[in-house]
């Protein structure tokens, strides 16, 4: 009887256990990439960044000429208002707020969240951000990974092994055209 239960149970045990591993879910790969990186790297996003940054001087500029010019308009006001009547001030005035008004709806149309250097980067990066993307999701395959984080995006990754890191591998990937 004894026999029979100390088969019954080393059987009973090791029917569990090889349950147990054949049930058990498959470990699973995660990497990480560094996007900021891979943008630093690629010649069209040089590029891109480089457009984007010589139409921000240019609205710069036109900022700065603005700015300019409401100094001047508030110099000049300081100098003569003594020597204007109340129209007068009132219409230097109402141009000095004006002046504002467009420099602050150029400063909207260009630099706000809907604004034109948004769209302009938007449209430039679209593309090399999909490209980028089905780089990183041809290595993650290539290399049976799960999951594959963006160290600098929202995503908080507090640790990372650089064994799982896979930025070069996609920057390697996109830059062979493959």
């Amino acid at each position: 009887m004894k026999k029979f239960l100390l088969i019954t149970a080393v059987l009973l045990t090791g029917s569990i256990s090889l349950f147990a591993q054949t049930t058990a879910p498959a470990a699973q790969k995660i990497g990480f990439v560094d996007s900021q990186t891979m943008l630093k790297a690629l010649p069209e996003a040089i590029k891109a960044q480089g457009d984007l940054d010589d139409l921000t001087k240019q609205y710069y500029a036109h900022v700065d000429s603005l700015t300019g010019q409401l100094q001047q308009m508030y110099n000049d006001f300081q100098k003569q208002q003594a020597k204007m009547n109340p129209n007068q001030q009132k219409d230097a005035q109402q141009k000095f707020v004006t002046k504002q008004q467009e420099l602050e709806n150029f400063k909207q149309q260009k630099f706000g969240q809907q604004g034109e250097l948004a769209k302009k980067s938007d449209e430039l990066f679209a593309p090399i951000k999909e490209r980028i993307l089905k780089g990183i999701q041809d290595v993650a395959k290539d290399e049976g990974m799960s999951f594959v984080f963006d160290k600098t995006g929202d995503v908080v990754l507090l640790y990372a092994d650089t064994t799982y890191d896979i930025t070069y591998k996609v920057l390697d990937k996109l830059k062979r055209g493959k």
